[in-house]
């Protein structure tokens, strides 16, 4: 139930099967016998992944990753601790953890529970009995995490990239994007049936009368209709620039009396003189619509917006129905996830950051963490080397990559400033209310980022979800607890098995700060561009090479399509920098690396991209998926790269080594 964050801040395995010609036998004997290639040399990813791509076959549905499985692992680590947590807990947040986990286990007792846990909630909002009462319900909704009317989230303040300011931005829609409440084709007006079924689902099982049902439903429709025709695109609300626009918080009462905006921030805790309100004529027509609509209309909508939001928390009746509309319509699920995977998924939104305290603790070392963090200083000061030898950048912009790359703030394991555990005890008697508390505990430290000097107070991912990031506002670069494992960080290939892995991501990620759009803010921590227009023509020069030539490589699993060059041509230059300093630091660490610790650097990197797609999936990501396949983001930065041919004994000319015309660099 966590608030919209305003900012908008790998595949098959293929055999090609080659047929003769008829009358092709003769001339093939008079033919000299062409010279045999070594598989490394034609196709490195399928050669380095033989073993796992026998393991994995291709599935029916979805797809089969490496980094997929990495996640699974994680998951399963998740439970384990959490198992723990409710038989042997070991201090005050694995009491609530295990609690937490306990109440979602116990499935007789939720659906003994049935509405009990929104009771509050709703008999709140069934009290409404005048305009002026309206706004206060929708602030003590949000308050526990279930945003109503508008979103209010925090995010960067982009005129001062050290501190986060509240955004308020529309919202309030049960449907992910506004057209569908005004578009007329079938297919909308089909699912806008399937939709007013689940909202006619919910409201009954919220306290509805049989005979109010068609009437109440409508008029949440209505509404929502109403804040739609007002809204922006999903593409609009997607551009962080649409949202940016601070106000003093000491005019908001003025200018929408009606809302109460003042209170509404006292109640969620805010007391800073900034927020954002981009779209000032949206909350005026929300401003008019709080005294204009009656209050039976509101009181219909929030009590459908608290029902839907905790559906997947209640008993089997709401989530049964939460799913037919939402998992099966909308998200395509053909069946529910288990049990235990709804239990986990669920504390992982509520108390993400509770439960990823204790993963951290849990799964990382001291010794990993220390090595983790020197291999990243290893591998920045190799992007600092490349940087000051680089010729298509200008003197102004090396000098300031330099600046920004040694600023560069590292966090590995969980963020460096810790949260507030006091969270209210929840006991093992009732899963959703335990979901409210600690909902509300999250949506408070939510909160507490807004203000001077809060911008690092959390991160944008969690502990236990792999992942590596550069994340842009705060020139940081963050590395997951979950991340610390195989096939990223492993001792299977030693420290060349780390280089080529691990150190290849974070060489990719440390990129991002001086690459086009880490050009737009500077080692002060500024939005400025730094680059001269030369620096800009040079860049996309290197990116229309990079986009052609991995515009060419066929997409596996797709007869006659080809990767999507453009779409992939950002991640595929990070890839190509990434393999490039990685192997950088990797001979700087070991210049007398033996042979079998050279091919271990290039084994480690195909290691992280196997992939398996189903049909299905593989038509998707044709479109959509911004990432070349795994088999490309393997081959294409090595097969660029000299030291690959050399370590391998690839000569130019073949599938892994192209010709130095052909090669692209971006640092080398």
């Amino acid at each position: 139930m966590p608030n919209v964050r305003p900012l908008s801040l790998a595949l098959s395995f293929g055999l090609a099967a080659l047929l003769s010609a008829p009358g092709a036998d003769a001339a093939r004997k008079k033919a000299a016998p062409a010279p045999a290639v070594s598989p490394a040399c034609t196709d490195f990813h399928d050669q380095a992944n033989a073993a796992w791509l026998k393991a994995n076959p291709v599935p029916q549905v979805g797809a089969v990753t490496a980094l997929g499985q990495l996640a699974d692992n994680a998951r399963t680590q998740q439970r384990q601790l959490l198992e723990r947590a409710m038989t042997a807990p070991q201090g005050n947040v694995q009491k609530l953890l295990g609690d937490f986990w306990a109440s979602g286990l116990d499935e007789a007792a939720v659906e003994a529970d049935g509405s009990r846990p929104i009771a509050p909630l709703l008999g709140r909002i069934n009290a409404i009995k005048k305009a002026k009462d309206t706004p206060a319900s929708i602030a003590a909704l949000h308050q526990v995490g279930i945003p109503v009317a508008f979103n209010f989230a925090p995010d960067v303040d982009l005129k001062a990239l050290d501190r986060h300011i509240g955004y308020f931005m529309q919202g309030g829609m049960g449907l992910p994007d506004p057209a569908f409440y005004t578009r007329t084709d079938a297919d909308t007006v089909a699912l806008m049936g399937r939709y007013r079924a689940y909202v006619k689902q919910i409201l009954a099982l919220t306290g509805t009368p049989a005979n109010k049902l068609d009437a109440e439903s409508a008029l949440v429709i209505q509404l929502e209709t109403e804040l739609a025709r007002n809204a922006q695109s999903v593409a609009g609300i997607n551009n962080p620039f649409n949202n940016y626009a601070p106000v003093s918080t000491k005019d908001l009462n003025n200018r929408y009396r009606n809302l109460q905006l003042d209170a509404f921030l006292k109640a969620q805790g805010v007391n800073d003189d900034l927020v954002s309100l981009s779209d000032p004529a949206l909350f005026q027509q929300l401003n008019g619509m709080i005294t204009r609509l009656p209050a039976e209309q509101w009181k219909a909508y929030l009590r459908w917006r608290v029902g839907d939001a905790m559906a997947p928390y209640l008993s089997k009746a709401y989530r049964d129905a939460e799913f037919e509309f939402r998992g099966r319509v909308l998200r395509g699920q053909a069946i529910a996830p288990a049990r235990w995977e709804q239990v986990l998924d669920a504390i992982n939104v509520a108390a993400g950051p509770m439960l990823g305290h204790e993963y951290a603790a849990a799964h990382v070392s001291r010794d990993a963490l220390r090595q983790a963090g020197l291999m990243v200083d290893q591998i920045r000061e190799a992007q600092i080397a490349a940087v000051k030898r680089s010729t298509w950048m200008s003197a102004e912009a090396r000098s300031e990559a330099e600046a920004k790359l040694a600023a560069l703030k590292i966090e590995i394991g969980k963020p460096l400033r810790d949260l507030d555990y006091t969270v209210q005890p929840m006991g093992r008697g009732s899963f959703g209310g335990n979901i409210l508390i600690a909902s509300t505990w999250r949506h408070a430290q939510e909160m507490k980022r807004i203000g001077k000097g809060n911008a690092d107070r959390r991160w944008d991912v969690l502990p236990q979800q792999p992942a590596l990031s550069y994340d842009l506002a705060q020139n940081r670069l963050i590395v997951t607890a979950a991340a610390l494992q195989g096939p990223i960080f492993t001792d299977a290939d030693g420290l060349p098995g780390k280089f080529g892995a691990y150190g290849g991501l974070v060489a990719h990620e440390i990129s991002r700060a001086i690459d086009a759009k880490g050009a737009l803010v500077d080692a002060k921590g500024e939005l400025r561009s730094w680059w001269t227009p030369a620096d800009k023509s040079a860049w996309t020069l290197i990116g229309n090479r990079v986009a052609a030539q991995y515009g060419a490589y066929p997409f596996p699993g797709v007869k006659d399509a080809r990767v999507n060059g453009e779409l992939t041509r950002d991640e595929n230059m990070a890839d190509i920098s990434g393999v490039e300093i990685a192997w950088e630091a990797f001979t700087a660490a070991q210049p007398d690396a033996k042979p079998a610790d050279r091919q271990a650097f290039f084994r480690a990197w195909a290691s992280l991209w196997p992939q398996q797609l189903s049909p299905n999936e593989a038509v998707q990501r044709l479109t959509a998926e911004p990432r070349a396949p795994g088999r490309w983001r393997t081959n294409g930065p090595l097969a660029n790269l000299p030291a690959f041919g050399a370590a391998f004994q690839c000569k130019p000319g073949q599938p892994m080594q192209r010709t130095e015309a052909e090669q692209i660099r971006i640092w080398r």
